[in-house]
């Protein structure tokens, strides 16, 4: 008799575990969350009440989003622990649009986009046949880099304008935040040891109220419940030159979400597959479409929370199902998410540091499976990873570019796949005849 054993991704954890975990995962994820509504509402010149509309609609949206992605229906979502949030790709092309069309516009835009999604999901799924191991390692360690520079500015106090940015004390705030998680994460296993973030992001906040170093006015202004209107700007407008522009962030984004789905496949041993990329790709697409209606923007995974699954070690979707539940609340409870707010931007520096490291290890971990004696990986893997973080590096770079190009050449992550996909084609011609024949006849099994 055989005993089919749940694989870690499908666990599902005691009520307790589920919150707890799921509650670390909304706390890594909301700094970034919330701010496309806060920068696109500053520069479309809205009024506070419009953003603080534009910010409950994002998460109520986001966790309807990452329950879509996470526990799935049909051929929406691809089940695996990805967590859903605005993405910051379609920030810079919905600016440009609601400056020159309007707000409308860009919900219009957004809503065509989430359809053309859709539509795409099937064609865009087969191009996992060119994603072998040497492009994979070096796309994970470009994501686990890219995500560096949001770390430094959350450790620096979130403002790299302000005057305090930098400034000793929050440094020092988000020292003392590695060193718990980290004292967290060797001395204990199990329960307390998956926890670390969480406690790290805990202890943080309470050394930062002693100092004090937050800021609990905005609980207090909250309101207790609201409930986000769809269309609440006005019906939505539909243009081709908005849907166009918002398209092409759209395939960016699905380039992004493949990474993603390829990352959590590895760290979860839950190997994605055609299916997999397409059923993710419509949860995108979906999420986006429900986004215009309700106020809000483009959906897809938020690579910050890759390295907390790899320093947790825990697996399971409805964890992350629970961080989407976590924050519909906070979407319906101002309260509450202002309550999640009031978390310094140093202390989640501090815990960025390590996940974000995590992240760039499971790229190192991929690469260390690749053969690179006797072959020319190694300057696919050097050309690649240097080329993907060069819009990390130095973001001034393209400044001289306008329009679709510059979209596309500021994605660190597009830019790096494409490079490891091109260059591995040209330099290992056999090899990659060889893989995507082998994947084809994988995924048509």
């Amino acid at each position: 008799m055989t005993i089919s054993r749940v694989h870690p991704v499908d666990e599902v954890l005691p009520v307790r575990q589920l919150f707890t975990f799921g509650l670390q995962h909304v706390l890594v994820m909301y700094a970034g969350a919330v701010a496309v509504p806060l920068i696109l509402g500053n520069a479309l010149g809205l009024t506070p009440a419009q953003v603080v509309l534009l910010i409950n609609a994002n998460l109520l949206t986001s966790g309807i989003a990452t329950l879509v992605q996470t526990l799935g229906f049909w051929r929406f979502g691809a089940r695996l622990p990805l967590i859903q949030g605005c993405s910051f790709i379609a920030l810079a092309p919905m600016i440009m649009i609601g400056k020159q069309f309007g707000l409308t516009e860009v919900f219009g835009a957004v809503i065509a986009a989430g359809v053309i999604t859709i539509a795409l999901a099937p064609l865009f799924s087969r191009l996992l046949r060119f994603f072998p191991p040497v492009v994979i390692g070096s796309l994970i360690t470009i994501i686990g880099i890219s995500l560096m520079p949001a770390a430094a500015i959350w450790l620096g106090g979130g403002n790299p304008a302000a005057d305090d940015f930098g400034a000793p004390a929050n440094l020092l705030l988000g020292l003392a935040t590695v060193a718990v998680t980290l004292v967290i994460y060797g001395k204990f296993s199990g329960f307390i040891g998956n926890l670390s973030v969480l406690i790290g992001l805990l202890v943080g906040s309470l050394i930062a109220a002693a100092f004090g170093m937050t800021d609990f006015a905005q609980v207090s202004q909250a309101a207790w419940f609201e409930l986000s209107r769809p269309m609440a700007f006005g019906a939505p407008q539909f243009s081709l030159v908005p849907i166009l522009i918002m398209t092409l962030a759209m395939l960016v984004i699905m380039a992004e979400t493949t990474g993603n789905c390829l990352a959590i496949g590895k760290l979860t041993g839950k190997p994605t597959t055609q299916r997999t990329l397409g059923d993710a790709f419509r949860a995108d697409g979906l999420s986006t479409l429900l986004g215009g209606l309700f106020n809000s923007f483009p959906y897809n995974a938020f690579t910050q929370n890759t390295g907390l699954i790899a320093l947790s070690r825990v697996k399971s979707r409805f964890v992350v199902a629970a961080a989407g539940a976590i924050m519909v609340l906070m979407g319906l409870f101002p309260k509450l998410g202002a309550l999640v707010a009031a978390v310094p931007t140093p202390v989640l520096g501090g815990c960025a540091i390590v996940m974000f490291g995590m992240t760039t290890v499971a790229g190192i971990q991929e690469l260390s499976r690749v053969p690179f004696e006797g072959t020319r990986n190694a300057i696919v893997v050097a050309v690649s990873v240097s080329v993907g973080v060069l819009p990390m590096s130095f973001p001034a770079l393209f400044a001289h570019l306008h329009g679709p190009l510059r979209l596309v050449l500021e994605s660190g992550i597009f830019l790096g796949a494409i490079t490891a996909i091109v260059l591995n084609l040209l330099l290992n011609p056999r090899e990659a005849a060889a893989q995507v024949l082998a994947a084809h006849v994988e995924l048509n099994d």
